[in-house]
């Protein structure tokens, strides 16, 4: 549901951008109301598991995305920073 996201981060190394950040979030909503409405389709509780559904998909989504570019990203580019760093001029 986060590809984009993921997709930016894992393999790029940079932020998502905020399109990224939109089309997954709106792709999260769309999947997790069809999943919550699928659950019991035709029952009195349908809209309420799609409410459920669909907080509990915006919930996880807010929360790998900010993992991930709160923890996952410094620490990439720390560790990409000690890689580059400029060694020391051979003594004479």
């Amino acid at each position: 549901m986060i590809l984009p996201g993921l997709v930016s981060v894992a393999f790029y190394r940079r932020r998502p951008t905020s399109v990224q950040i939109a089309v997954g979030l709106a792709f999260t909503v769309a999947v997790s109301g069809l999943l919550g409405y699928w659950q019991d389709a035709g029952t009195a509780f349908v809209w309420y598991n799609v409410g459920l559904a669909i907080l509990g998909g915006v919930i996880l989504y807010v929360a790998i995305l900010v993992y991930l570019v709160r923890i996952y990203l410094p620490k990439r580019a720390a560790a990409a920073d000690l890689a580059k760093s400029p060694t020391s001029p051979p003594s004479p």
